[in-house]
């Protein structure tokens, strides 16, 4: 894109793909304000670990932050073991000390770093976004909670499953995968909860019975989330007289849920510190597209809410870094949206179509393709 053209460009949402985006917009010189919600930087939990495979990898290539992604990243974490109901091991990976295949960040971390790679005063914070107006041929408008609104060229929407810039483009709802994550956190494991610290290792650690399920996630600093897994609806804490802050009264629910499954296992849903986190699984219908508009695109969750099977945060950096690519490449916004739709598209609706319904894969007893691969 030509610097005279100087496109005013606004990204909702401060998660790594609207800050990838961010970050290699400015190392081609274009400019870009972020907008986000939260209060600041540290106003809230930013969730687990991920893995960053080849997609978010050639996304950090391109952001220059590759180098210090791997100084970051915990590639012990790819440990994965595959246990049933009694604790049995029944499948162990164990990565190559050199294993960069998909090493894991927590998603803190990941932010954190993407932070610190931008101009001071890119991000804009305490933005709650309540709409995006006007004319079909632009500008667009952002409208805030504050009452303030803003004039953009583009409008680029990285603000997640429940998007606000979505409803500029699409009518689109996410729907409940009638899988439910209720998340616990362990903290100092290592002293805390040595047993713990010994069945999870240094990766992830996962077991089903068909109708329930754990998946246990080592963290960084000493930390382990466990998800334990149902099929429930989605509101069935306050379908049985409970609250999410009534960690005695879920703990017993979940202790009867799980009482056929061994002492030890049992422990990753009652020995937690602290609340449960209650996180319903959402997805976008598939396929999920849009008629191309002038001044607004999405990327990541926004576009392709999908079940949390290892993809969103790839396919997000993936979509910010082909979209500034595109904007650094061609010679108008609209050429440069155009021409990363035409991409973007078809990717997640391939990618969409072949994790439809797949949320039930979570409970199954069957082991993970890769354990199957590797013991044939």
């Amino acid at each position: 894109m030509t610097s005279t053209s100087a496109p005013r460009i606004a990204i909702v949402g401060a998660g790594p793909g609207g800050l990838t985006c961010a970050r290699i917009l400015q190392r081609h010189g274009i400019a870009v304000t972020v907008h986000d919600r939260d209060a600041g930087p540290d106003a809230r939990d930013q969730g687990g670990t991920l893995d960053l495979h080849a997609d978010g990898q050639i996304a950090l290539r391109e952001a220059g932050l590759l180098d210090a992604f791997f100084r970051l990243a915990r590639p012990e974490g790819q440990e994965m073991r595959q246990l049933d109901p009694a604790g049995t091991v029944l499948f162990h990976h164990v990565p190559e000390p050199d294993e960069r295949f998909k090493p894991e960040i927590d998603r803190g971390v990941l932010r954190g770093l993407l932070l610190d790679s931008l101009r001071p005063g890119t991000v804009h914070w305490g933005r709650t976004l309540r709409a995006v107006t006007g004319p079909a041929d632009g500008p667009r408008q952002l409208r805030f909670a504050d009452g303030t609104t803003l004039e953009y060229d583009l409008v680029i929407g990285a603000d997640g499953a429940r998007s606000t810039v979505r409803r500029a483009l699409s009518a689109a709802e996410p729907r409940y995968t009638g899988v439910s994550f209720l998340e616990a956190w362990f903290h100092d494991v290592t002293t805390r909860h040595p047993d713990l610290a010994d069945l999870v290792g240094q990766g992830s650690a996962a077991a089903a019975d068909g109708e329930r399920g754990l998946f246990a996630q080592r963290n960084g600093g000493d930390h382990v989330r466990v998800y334990v897994i149902q099929r429930v609806p989605a509101d069935w804490i306050a379908a049985e007289g409970l609250t999410v802050r009534d960690t005695d009264g879920i703990r017993a629910r979940l202790l009867d849920r799980f009482r056929d499954w061994s002492p030890r296992m049992r422990r990753l849903v009652s020995d937690n510190d602290g609340l449960y986190v209650d996180r319903p699984i959402f997805a976008l219908p598939v396929p999920h597209t849009w008629e191309h508009r002038p001044g607004v695109t999405l990327l990541g969750d926004a576009a392709h809410l999908m079940p949390p099977l290892g993809v969103g945060v790839n396919l997000a950096m993936l979509d910010a870094c082909e979209l500034a690519l595109a904007l650094a490449r061609h010679d108008t916004v609209d050429e440069a949206v155009r021409a990363y739709e035409r991409t973007m598209l078809p990717r997640s609706v391939e990618t969409a179509r072949a994790l439809d319904g797949a949320a039930e894969h979570l409970l199954s007893t069957e082991l993970p393709d890769f354990a199957a691969a590797e013991q044939g």
